[in-house]
C-alpha cells in the first residue's frame, strides 16, 4: 500500500517501474501521433526537466509505444505534420508522472493539437523530496512557463507552434498549477483555518513536521508564514499566454474568493464526488464559487481521485492496484472517452486562430 503524504498523495509503488520511461520503447499498434523526448530547463534550475512532446504525425509512421508501464498510442520520434499548431500543456499531479495522461495528450495530438507533458522536479513519481515546499508550490507555474519558452525557442517545435494559442490541463495539484496559470493566487494563510477546524489532519502534520526548525511551539503556523513570504517574493505565477485551463480534480484549498478575483481566462472543471482525497467541499466546490470565468463544470457521480489518470496497462494495475482500480459501477474507459471530448471541445472553444 502507497505511504500517504500530505497535500495530495503519492502513488509510490510504481516508481520502480516509471524508472524504464526513458528508455526505449517497443511498438505495436496504429495510431497518428508522434511522441518525443524533450529535456529544458527552467530559470535557476540545477538540471534540465523532462518532459513529452505528442504531435500530429504522417499515417505510414503511426504505431503504439510501451513506454515503461505505460502503453501509449503515439511512435517514438515520428515525423510531425507542418502547421500552425495550438500547444496544450498537461501538469501532472503530486507524485505524478509526464505519461499519467497519455490518452488525453495522444487524443488532443491526434486532433491537431501540440501537447507537452512536463515531469515536475521533487514532485513526480521517482523524487518526492519537494513536496508541500515552496519550490514546488511557487515553481510548478513557472515550469510549465518555462516550457512554453522552451518550445517556442526550439527549432523543431517553433515552427509548428502557434504561440497566441496555448491551453493548460491539469489533475490534482495539477489542477492548481492550472488555476494559478490563468490568474489564481494562493493564499497560503487559508490552510492554518483548516488545521485550526480540525481538518486536512496529514496536511497540517507536514506543516508541523517542515515549521518545526522555524518555530517549535507554533511550527505550522510559522511554515505558512514562510509560504507566503515566498509567494510575496515569487510575484505573479500567471502567464498571459495561457488562455485557458481544463481541471480535474484540482487541489485548491489554498484559494478562496479574492484567490480568484484576478481570472479572467476560461476555465472547465472536472471533478469526482466521492474524491477522498481532496473533498469536494474544500476544493472544487471553491473553484464553482468563486471562478468568474467558470466555462463549465462536471461532476461524476460516484468517482474518486485517481480515475483522472489513464486507463492503467496490465502491468501498471497489478504493480499499482490503488490507483488503477474504480468503485463499483465506475467505467474508467468509458469517462476518459468523455473527458478527452469535452477537453477538446472546450480548447477549441477557446483558443481559436
Amino acid at each position: 500500500m502507497n505511504k500517504r503524504i500530505p497535500l495530495v498523495r503519492r502513488a509510490t509503488t510504481w516508481a520502480v517501474l516509471v524508472l524504464a520511461t526513458y528508455c526505449a520503447p517497443a511498438m505495436a499498434a496504429e495510431g497518428n501521433v508522434g511522441l518525443s523526448h524533450f529535456a529544458f530547463r527552467a530559470t535557476g534550475g540545477e538540471a534540465p526537466i523532462n518532459a513529452y512532446v505528442f504531435y500530429p504525425t504522417i499515417a505510414d509512421q503511426a504505431r503504439s509505444a510501451r513506454v515503461g508501464p505505460y502503453d501509449v498510442a503515439a511512435r517514438m520520434d515520428a515525423t510531425e505534420l507542418k502547421g500552425s499548431r495550438p500547444l496544450i500543456v498537461i501538469s501532472h499531479g503530486q507524485g505524478g508522472s509526464a505519461l499519467g495522461h497519455h490518452d488525453l495528450a495522444t487524443y488532443l495530438a491526434g486532433r491537431g493539437y501540440v501537447v507537452a507533458a512536463l515531469e515536475h522536479p521533487k514532485d513526480n513519481v521517482r523524487d518526492g523530496s519537494g513536496v508541500g515546499t515552496a519550490e514546488v508550490l511557487l515553481g510548478r507555474p513557472h515550469q510549465v512557463s518555462a516550457l512554453i519558452d522552451a518550445l517556442a525557442a526550439d527549432a523543431r517545435w517553433g515552427q509548428i507552434l502557434d504561440r497566441d494559442r496555448v491551453g493548460v490541463a491539469g489533475f490534482s495539484m495539477g489542477g492548481y498549477t492550472g488555476l494559478a496559470l490563468v490568474g489564481a493566487r494562493p493564499n497560503f494563510a487559508r490552510l492554518l483555518d483548516l488545521c485550526d477546524a480540525g481538518l486536512e489532519r496529514g496536511m497540517c502534520d507536514l506543516l508541523a513536521n517542515k515549521g518545526a526548525a522555524l518555530d517549535a511551539e507554533r511550527p505550522a503556523r510559522a511554515y505558512v508564514a514562510s509560504l507566503e513570504s515566498a509567494a510575496r517574493e515569487a510575484g505573479t505565477l500567471a502567464d498571459s499566454r495561457v488562455k485557458a485551463a481544463f481541471v480535474m480534480a484540482p487541489m485548491a484549498l489554498v484559494f478562496d474568493q479574492a484567490s480568484f478575483a484576478g481570472i479572467t481566462r476560461p476555465v472547465h472543471l472536472h471533478y469526482g464526488t466521492a474524491d477522498r482525497l481532496l473533498d469536494p467541499s474544500r476544493n472544487a466546490d471553491n473553484v464553482i464559487r468563486w471562478t468568474p470565468t467558470l466555462a463549465g463544470r462536471t461532476a461524476i457521480v460516484g468517482s474518486d481521485h485517481w480515475v483522472y489518470l489513464a486507463p492503467c496497462s496490465a502491468v501498471l494495475a497489478e504493480a499499482a492496484p490503488e490507483i488503477c482500480s474504480d468503485a463499483p459501477g465506475v467505467d474508467r474507459a468509458k469517462l476518459h472517452r468523455q473527458i478527452q471530448k469535452q477537453a477538446l471541445d472546450f480548447f477549441d472553444a477557446h483558443l481559436e486562430s
